[in-house]
């Protein structure tokens, strides 16, 4: 004969402890009598544990989601930033030409930087400089832009900009006083470096047309 505290289910051949069985913090089941009472109660237990892992769930995604958005937005400013600075370089170069100058110009040049221009290779900026714009700018009386655009890629450590504009020269008077003006529209293309904290051209090409 099976002590008291068994009780055997007909029909099933399982036997079930009277017993008091915790389930944490969610409820205490003592004495089960039944076998209906314990299913219920096991159903009970499901369904909570499925709430609660559906509201964690949810908790989690939000975080990463806030967590997701705030990298979005540092990277954002970061890249901001960046753009301002390779914009800053190549109003630098621009400004100088207006200015009739190359001084304080190699600085924005990495040293073995390679310049293009109208299809014609000049090698470094400090060849460039020597031998084509330095001479050439002797020869103006003004330099000027007009209707300048540029447009800046950054994908550190590299920056990527294109730069449209029109540009008109006055000559330099000749024997008789007599200038002659200029007008071409332009287009230019760099490459940038970030080296050491600072942006450099590595690469720049431009040409032109008539401006009609």
């Amino acid at each position: 004969m099976p002590p008291e505290n068994l009780k055997t289910w007909s029909g099933t051949g399982q036997l079930f402890l009277r017993r008091e069985i915790s389930f944490g913090p969610f409820m205490s089941i003592k004495s089960l009598k039944t076998k209906n009472q314990y299913i219920k109660h096991m159903k009970t237990l499901k369904s909570t544990l499925l709430t609660l892992s559906v509201i964690l769930l949810i908790t989690g995604c939000k975080q990463q989601e806030s967590n997701t958005t705030t990298t979005s937005n540092v990277e954002s400013a970061d890249l901001s930033v960046e753009k301002a600075q390779v914009t800053s370089v190549m109003k630098a170069y621009k400004d100088a030409i207006q200015n009739l100058t190359t001084n304080g110009t190699s600085h924005l040049f990495a040293e073995d930087s390679q310049v293009y221009e109208s299809g014609g290779v000049e090698g470094s900026f400090a060849h460039y400089v020597e031998h084509h714009l330095g001479p050439e700018l002797g020869e103006f009386e003004s330099f000027t832009f007009s209707d300048y655009n540029i447009e800046v890629q950054v994908d550190t450590p590299y920056a990527f900009t294109t730069e449209t504009y029109i540009y008109t020269i006055v000559l330099n008077p000749n024997e008789k006083g007599e200038t002659r003006t200029i007008s071409k529209k332009g287009v230019a293309t760099s490459i940038l470096k970030k080296m050491d904290g600072t942006w450099k051209i590595i690469k720049t090409h431009s040409s032109s047309r008539n401006n009609k």
